[in-house]
């Protein structure tokens, strides 16, 4: 199994967790997001709009974070990421949606690249337009957590919410968040850094760090 990622890219984070959960070996193929490598031929091969991260299990190429990490839950249903129940499940999947649908892509690179170069918005006010989503959102996050969550963020084991709110707050560090208002998110990230699944998956432990 490969995976195509690079150490900040927060949805190669996301699957690097699942797989370390899941006890998956697998070999990192590292495509470097600033110098452009996610345009060349070769990446646009395994994935047409040059993105990261693809999941390359013998052959099968699977693009987009979300859909790799519902393949591994198919196909490695051991230890599993989604609770039992139709109810539960959806609450988990709000929680990633959350986190997939509302933020990560309206601060992706490329958004911020756009707002900085064609748009010509400052250094300044692109790192107000980035907390100001992870704002919106994290207060909503902060809230279903404190009704859902015994420890993390949905119940008392490891779900994909989970995967997904780890890059996330990582991110809104790195933007100098101030996340005082989010004691339950950060209880939670507490708690999950103390696994070394998550611990190993962090950006700054990957071999591509800069």
């Amino acid at each position: 199994m490969k995976l195509y990622t690079y150490y900040r890219s927060s949805s190669s984070f996301r699957v690097r967790i699942a797989l370390n959960v899941k006890g998956i070996e697998y070999d990192p193929v590292f495509v470097h997001l600033f110098k452009g490598e996610q345009g060349g031929q070769a990446h646009l091969a395994r994935n047409p709009q040059g993105l990261i991260p693809v999941l390359d299990d013998d052959g099968t190429v699977i693009t987009q974070s979300s859909a790799i990490i519902e393949y591994l839950e198919e196909t490695r249903p051991t230890p599993p990421l989604l609770p039992t129940g139709a109810v539960s499940r959806a609450q988990v999947r709000a929680m990633v949606n959350l986190v997939a649908c509302d933020i990560q892509p309206l601060n992706n690179l490329k958004v911020l690249k756009h707002l900085g170069g064609p748009m010509g918005h400052s250094k300044e006010e692109i790192d107000d337009w980035y907390r100001h989503w992870i704002n919106l959102n994290f207060a909503a996050l902060e809230n279903l957590v404190a009704e859902h969550g015994k420890g993390y963020c949905f119940g008392d084991v490891v779900t994909m919410a989970d995967l997904f709110f780890i890059p996330q707050i990582w991110n809104a560090r790195r933007f100098d968040t101030d996340l005082s208002a989010y004691p339950n998110l950060v209880k939670v990230e507490e708690a999950l850094y103390k696994l070394p699944a998550f611990d190993r998956a962090k950006p700054e432990n990957q071999p591509d760090a800069e």
